[in-house]
C-alpha cells in the first residue's frame, strides 16, 4: 500500500480502509501538514475528504492514538504527538 499523503482509499484492496486511512494520516503528519501539538482535520472533514463512514475514521484515529502518533481531547479534536503532562 502506498503511504502517499494524497492517496485514495482502495475499498477492494487487502488492507482495511481504516488501516489505509491511518497510514495516509501518518504520512500527512510526517510531511508536515499538521505540526506537533496542533489539531489535525476534524472527523467530519476526514469523512468528507476520504468518503468514509465516521466509524471508519474514528477507528483509524484510534489506531494512531494507540501508536502514540496523536492524542484526543473529547469535544475539542485530535492533536499531533503526545499529550502534555496532565492531559492524557
Amino acid at each position: 500500500m502506498s503511504t502517499d499523503a494524497d492517496a485514495e482509499i482502495d475499498h477492494e484492496g487487502p488492507v482495511t480502509p481504516y488501516r489505509q486511512l491511518a497510514e495516509i494520516l501518518k504520512a500527512r503528519i510526517t510531511r508536515g501538514d499538521w505540526a506537533e501539538g496542533r489539531p489535525i482535520a476534524s472527523e467530519t472533514r476526514l469523512v468528507q475528504e476520504y468518503g468514509l463512514a465516521r466509524s471508519t475514521v474514528r477507528r483509524a484515529l484510534d489506531v494512531l492514538v494507540e501508536e502514540g502518533v496523536v492524542w484526543k481531547v473529547q469535544g475539542r479534536g485530535t492533536y499531533v504527538g503526545q499529550p502534555p503532562a496532565g492531559k492524557s
